[in-house]
């Protein structure tokens, strides 16, 4: 820092030389002039990216001075930081500047010199006139702030951090004048946010992990100076912190958490911790806050932030926390519409799925990618979301990065579900519906479906059903639902640092790392074409680095479907398996099946419409989902879900008064297992005539 040679965003090493430009995006070159804010325009070939200058001028570099000299005492830490912060003021006199025009970047600037001010308390090489100066340049920002609200664009974390900053400094500078006003007003906007901004689940209305945890950092600070200042703190207010701790909490659990939506790459207190394995750093501090022995164990260790900003007491109470590490078990979380699909084990698997909406009013930090998932085994990432990496650039990558091809989902036409409208918007917005979802003990399943191609002149319905048999695979289908012929493109995004497979004509493909093994197994027979290629994958903000990307292919006529089932590979397993699709009667086109080989055992896996009667070769129900599993020595494995009645060959081996929304059954090894939502609709219940009718068959 005090060779001017900067660490921003994804961007390490930036020089600026002897005299810091503090109008200069250095990444790319490009100086914005020195104009009134309110008449500068923000095109790529004018300014460059704005957040590459607006990070540097945030001025949380000088806090780390602060901090270097509390440390080591030298005072040449404290000379360049006011060197520098001198230095500022002459480049940008008010108003003047792309460094005035977003409040929020005033606001995050006067948190910066707050802190410094704190830091340095008494140092001897601070000037006396330092402290009226800085007090008179918090005072112009906060009346910037105040006047210029973003009470109409980007009104959710604009604002909120404007009110926070409005907050600290009417509560750390009370001679300013207008101090008790700003205080309430700050206080005002923090506590009304926080009731309109975060879902009854406690995700963030953006459909954004990163902001989420930028919403939770805002939060979080102003909640701590209100308890330093014995400011009350509405009982709601910290409901509401700790929900979204909660969410936190169970997106991180077994790896670090999906990065859906946007990825801004800036943090309220430490700049330098911005990728997605820092993302779970509130849970350090909120685990001392709310004594939450769970979020201490999902945190792992203490953070710096906690000392710094709970001081040596707060390091005591999280020691003195006891490790209760959380609940594992799947859940979908509302409105959110997040599915997480859990199997415990001594290698966790963690499929999550975004099943929720696009993002709050014109999403314009949410990413067309419903439908898509995240898949996780163990600590290890395999499948993900490949980010943000920018918002401002001289090719489309802002657009490729939101759109649909950079996700876990299927693409129609070649288009993104939405139409992008600005670089913060979109049009057209697809509504997103979960059909079912049930967590069981032993498996998972969920149906959900998107209108993101409803808009076609022939309208397409995407619909994707994932069965999750605990600890073991993951069988995920598509379905292209209309009229016409479409092209279909169908991408899985894998974690840099996976090796892709020999060829990509294998019939099942097995993805490798230094220790482990992934298979994606397609469907036999499927006609699609398959092919892999280096992807691009932006770990932080402004930074790209390559991985493998899986894609399938058709051009169809509609309806069309496509499977695939995804296991990882154990020392003990030689093959997959095979999968293979049974094709169900003309009158049936409501259920669609599968077998899977694998192993020594065969499963029969059915999705079909809720209350209707379906008949695939021997089977008959009225489940919406069903799976049968049959191996040697009389192993078995039954799953009814949705349905009151189970045939095999005309006769009944599953029979209850009415539709039970889960059944499970199981004998293995001598043990017997039966976990069922409602034991009392039960009439009948016998697999004998199956096992005995299937031990030659091949249906």
């Amino acid at each position: 820092i005090c060779q001017h040679r900067m660490d921003l965003l994804g961007c390490e090493g930036v020089q600026y030389g002897p005299e810091i430009d503090w109008h200069l995006d250095a990444v790319n070159t490009k100086r914005a002039p020195l104009i009134p804010w309110y008449k500068l325009s923000y095109r790529f070939e004018e300014v460059g990216d704005p957040k590459v200058i607006w990070e540097l001028n945030r001025h949380q570099h000088l806090v780390t001075l602060a901090k270097a000299y509390l440390f080591s005492k030298d005072q040449h830490f404290v000379v360049e930081l006011l060197r520098q912060w001198n230095d500022w003021q002459e480049a940008n006199p008010y108003p003047l500047g792309i460094n005035w025009a977003s409040s929020l970047e005033v606001a995050l600037r006067s948190l910066s010199w707050l802190w410094v001010r704190h830091l340095l308390g008494a140092c001897p090489a601070v000037p006396e006139r330092f402290a009226g100066d800085l007090l008179r340049a918090l005072a112009l920002n906060s009346r910037h702030i105040q006047h210029y609200l973003s009470t109409y664009y980007a009104p959710n974390t604009h604002l909120l951090g404007e009110g926070v900053a409005l907050f600290f400094v009417g509560t750390l500078c009370p001679q300013l004048a207008d101090a008790e006003r700003w205080q309430r007003q700050g206080w005002e906007i923090i506590l009304r946010e926080a009731d309109r901004q975060v879902q009854a689940d406690g995700m963030h209305f953006e459909q954004s992990t990163y902001y989420h945890v930028y919403a939770l950092d805002f939060f979080l600070h102003a909640r701590m100076l209100a308890a330093r200042n014995e400011i009350s703190i509405p009982g709601a207010f910290d409901k509401t912190i700790e929900k979204m701790m909660e969410m936190l909490l169970a997106l991180g659990t077994g790896g670090p958490p999906p990065r859906f939506g946007d990825d801004d790459g800036g943090r309220v207190f430490d700049p330098r911790r911005n990728r997605g394995e820092h993302l779970m750093d509130p849970l350090a501090t909120g685990a001392v806050i709310y004594k939450r022995a769970d979020f201490k164990a999902a945190a792992g260790h203490v953070r710096e932030e906690t000392l710094w900003t709970l001081g040596l007491d707060g390091l005591a109470e999280f020691d003195g926390l006891a490790v209760v590490h959380p609940d594992e078990g799947s859940t979908r979380y509302e409105p959110s519409g997040i599915c997480l699909m859990a199997s415990p084990g001594p290698v966790r698997q963690r499929l999550i799925v975004d099943a929720g909406p696009l993002g709050a009013g014109s999403a314009g930090h949410g990413h067309a990618d419903a439908l898509s998932v995240h898949l996780a085994i163990g600590s290890r990432e395999w499948l993900i979301d490949p980010g943000t990496f920018c918002y401002a650039s001289p090719r489309e990558d802002r657009n490729l990065y939101r759109g649909t091809a950079f996700h876990n989902t299927l693409q129609v036409d070649g288009l993104d579900q939405a139409e992008p409208a600005g670089l913060f918007a979109w049009h057209r917005l697809p509504s997103t519906r979960v059909e079912k979802w049930v967590a069981g003990e032993t498996f998972d399943i969920l149906k959900a479906s998107h209108t993101g191609y409803c808009r076609l002149r022939e309208p397409v319905v995407h619909k994707r059903c994932i069965f999750n048999l605990k600890s073991q695979y993951f069988l995920v289908t598509d379905q292209a639902l209309g009229t016409g012929n479409h092209r279909l493109d169908l991408y899985w995004h894998f974690a840099p640092g996976v090796v892709p497979p020999s060829s990509a004509q294998d019939s099942a493909l097995i993805w490798r790392t230094e220790n482990a093994a992934l298979s994606i197994l397609p469907v036999s027979d499927h006609g699609w074409s398959q092919d892999f290629s280096e992807g691009r994958v932006s770990p932080v903000y402004g930074k790209e680095v390559t991985a493998p990307v899986l894609h399938f292919r058709s051009s169809a006529t509609l309806p069309a479907e496509f499977a695939v089932l995804i296991q990882p590979m154990r020392e003990e397993v030689t093959s997959p398996g095979k999968l293979v699709r049974i094709e169900a009667d003309a009158k049936n086109q409501g259920a669609h099946a599968y077998r899977l080989n694998r192993h020594e055992d065969c499963h029969f896996i059915f999705f079909a419409e809720s209350g209707k009667d379906w008949q695939v070769g021997p089977w008959r129900s009225d489940a919406e989902f069903m799976f049968c599993c049959i191996g040697p020595g009389q192993r078995r494995h039954w799953v009814l879900s949705g349905g009151s009645y189970a045939e095999f060959g005309g006769q009944r081996f599953i029979s209850c008064h009415r539709a039970i929304d889960r059944l499970e059954i199981g004998f293995d090894k001598g043990n017997k297992f039966l976990y069922c939502s409602d034991e009392s609709v039960l009439d009948y219940l016998s697999d004998q005539t199956v096992i005995a009718a299937l031990a030659g068959s091949s249906d």
